[in-house]
């Protein structure tokens, strides 16, 4: 996990990634209505996914550099949502704020309500370049409905991806924080859909 969070040390970094690599990790997709049935299988579980009304304070604006924050310090700590499903794994959502230099940063935690370890290499996704990353974020997409896209996660030119890994697992009971880094969707667009492994989609809105 450390050797993870190191990505996030260097702001020139980022930048070149997303310039270099953000075109080709933006794809259009067929039907971007919500709930499952797609290439994700997202839902379908007996999952439930919740976005709670929004506060109506403060704009989230933020002029830090990325990797200055740890996961979750950046954020209010407001739940922007929630996603319940794989084995009693309640996903939450505490930030989602677009950074200087084009990309989108999401923050929240995991918590382990299961009888047992949880892992799920399931979770880097299907692309051969993000295997290596195992039990992580990697396999995370934010899907943008008004644009018809879906945006992949960040990572560099060795295939390590911008986000969390977790090691062996997560511990029965055990609550961790993750972050995932995407390109930048369009400024227009203020809702996005996280989609990772067979959880539910939730919708976060961007602060």
């Amino acid at each position: 996990m450390n050797e993870q969070m190191d990505l996030r040390d260097s702001k020139s970094r980022l930048i070149l990634i997303v310039v270099a690599l953000g075109a080709a990790l933006v794809i259009a997709v067929a039907s971007c209505s919500g709930g499952g049935g797609d290439d994700d299988g997202a839902a379908g579980n007996g999952g439930t996914s919740q976005t709670p009304a929004p506060s109506g304070d403060g704009d989230g604006e933020q002029d830090d550099a990325p990797g200055d924050d740890e996961p979750g310090d950046g954020g209010s700590g407001e739940v922007l949502a929630e996603s319940t499903g794989e084995d009693s794994i309640t996903l939450t959502f505490t930030r989602a704020q677009r950074e200087a230099g084009g990309f989108l940063t999401v923050e929240g935690t995991i918590q382990n309500n299961g009888s047992e370890t949880w892992f799920d290499v399931a979770w880097a996704g299907a692309e051969r370049e993000l295997r290596d990353n195992a039990f992580s974020m990697a396999g995370a997409s934010l899907v943008a409905p008004e644009e018809g896209k879906r945006y992949l996660i960040l990572r560099d030119t060795s295939g390590r991806c911008l986000c969390t890994g977790f090691g062996p697992g997560i511990g029965q009971g055990e609550t961790v924080e993750w972050f995932a880094q995407f390109p930048e969707p369009d400024p227009e667009t203020t809702e996005v859909q996280f989609q990772i492994g067979n959880m539910p989609p939730a919708t976060i809105e961007i602060r």
